[in-house]
């Protein structure tokens, strides 16, 4: 199956190897089989990514905080809304469904066409086929009070912080009450796309947003409160090497490992 992704698109094509890379592994920190199946279903050159273990094992250990997060999540609101934004090729709703939730994953429409080949749409699980930054994508929901999850998985970081900042404002606005889920890049790679182990080997895509401190998102807007943050390499240290132990200084972890940050919208 061939895909045409470029640029920021293409850039799901690294997590969706990366997950079925590590599910082969012995001593996997999770297992994916459903990227296993994608993977060798879509023509693409994956080879490129071979020799690139820091990116893998960060999307092994970032899917690992993300299921666990969004499971406890689901298990507080069994009814729940769950949006999943810039969702590529993930195959969390698989893993995560309780028969209950409602999911819905955005992203451009080349992408939902490519994911169309491996999933099918239902009553509750929806794809929505538009740009984040296309504010219309919001009136598609099927909302009637229940709790709401957003997710931000490896897609804030591609975009400038003026944008970061709009739709951050904008879903403070449109889900009082709701929560978010999304991934902060360490901040000195910010730029530096052409040092980094997988972005380096796509045409067009570069780092450009992160923030030193979380709470920097708080004075965006009164109503976003960041509730707690997971950095990657706290987890699995006997798999980070020289990276997990220049990582455990602080001023360095902070600087270097991505990292998940809960945060919600207040009414």
């Amino acid at each position: 199956m061939p895909t045409k992704l470029t640029g920021i698109p293409e850039t799901l094509l690294i997590p969706l190897w990366a997950r079925a890379r590590e599910t082969k592994r012995s001593d996997a920190i999770i297992r994916d089989e459903k990227a296993l199946e994608m993977l060798e279903r879509i023509d693409y050159d994956f080879s490129r990514f071979e020799s690139t273990w820091m990116s893998q094992l960060g999307v092994a250990v970032r899917t690992e905080i993300l299921d666990r997060a969004i499971g406890e999540f689901i298990q507080r609101n069994p009814g729940a809304v769950i949006i999943n934004l810039g969702a590529g090729l993930d195959t969390r709703h698989e893993r995560l469904d309780n028969g209950k939730i409602s999911w819905y994953d955005l992203d451009l429409p080349e992408v939902i066409d490519l994911k169309k080949n491996f999933f099918n749409e239902t009553d509750r699980y929806h794809f929505i086929s538009r740009s984040l930054f296309d504010f219309s994508w919001m009136g598609d929901l099927h909302l009637s009070g229940q709790p709401v999850l957003l997710i931000a998985e490896g897609l804030l970081v591609y975009f400038p912080e003026v944008k970061v900042r709009e739709i951050m404002n904008e879903l403070a606005s449109r889900f009082p009450g709701g929560e978010m889920l999304l991934e902060l890049l360490g901040p000195a790679l910010v730029g530096k796309g052409r040092f980094h182990d997988t972005v380096s080997k796509i045409h067009g895509a570069e780092f450009r947003w992160s923030l030193k401190d979380s709470r920097d998102m708080e004075t965006w807007n009164q109503k976003i409160r960041i509730l707690e943050e997971w950095y990657f390499t706290d987890y699995h240290r006997e798999r980070w090497g020289w990276f997990g132990m220049v990582t455990r200084f602080r001023a360095l972890k902070k600087l270097l490992s991505n990292r998940i940050v809960h945060l919600k919208f207040d009414q």
